[in-house]
């Protein structure tokens, strides 16, 4: 099931952020972009290589107008407990971005991430009107790179802005193209 292009399957459910429970709902979250990602399990060895490097970035997410929300099968009080662990024993500490709690699987299954008992590492941008616009999904023992989560939202973002496309290999304060034959010719020719 493809995604990109369609609305997003929106879902509310409990989320542990900043020490507390929330409800997280992503139909709350119109008007903004939105990286929704995935991932198998608390308390693993890929996963919290990937919650901090997402916090890392979490100011350059903020800064281009995007929520950054994370997801996975366990518990609420799971997440809890992995939040209130130092980085230093294996844990991933304070982050600035809520972590969701999926125990009925059902969000996973809903973006066509759900493997088994876990999720794959699914992620998905979506756009301030609630459409998929990019989708990638990761077997469970390779990372995301969160420099091209970056790369390719600021790619989505500049072309609502300027109306034009990304070539490949485009980056922040590249040109765009026109999505023409021209544009194609100015831009490999």
């Amino acid at each position: 099931m493809a995604l990109v292009g369609t609305p997003a399957p929106t879902f509310s459910a409990d989320a542990a952020f900043k020490g507390e429970v929330i409800k997280f709902d992503l139909a709350e979250q119109r008007g903004k972009w939105v990286c929704l990602f995935f991932y198998p399990l608390d308390f693993t060895f890929v996963c919290p290589t990937e919650l901090v490097a997402f916090n890392d970035a979490a100011g350059q997410f903020a800064a281009l107008g995007t929520t950054l929300a994370a997801v996975s099968v366990d518990s609420v009080h799971t997440h809890l407990a992995w939040l209130r662990t130092p980085r230093a024993d294996a844990g991933v500490g304070e982050l600035d971005y809520p972590l969701i709690s999926d125990l009925s699987k059902t969000i996973a299954a809903d973006y066509g991430v759900l493997s088994g008992p876990v999720a794959l590492r699914g992620l998905f941008l979506i756009d301030p009107e609630g459409v998929v616009q990019h989708a990638t999904i990761n077997n469970l023992s390779v990372g995301r790179n969160v420099a091209e989560v970056l790369r390719t939202l600021e790619a989505f973002q500049f072309t609502v802005e300027h109306g034009e496309v990304c070539p490949a290999n485009w980056s922040k304060g590249d040109a765009g193209m026109a999505a023409t034959l021209d544009g194609v010719k100015a831009t490999i020719g």
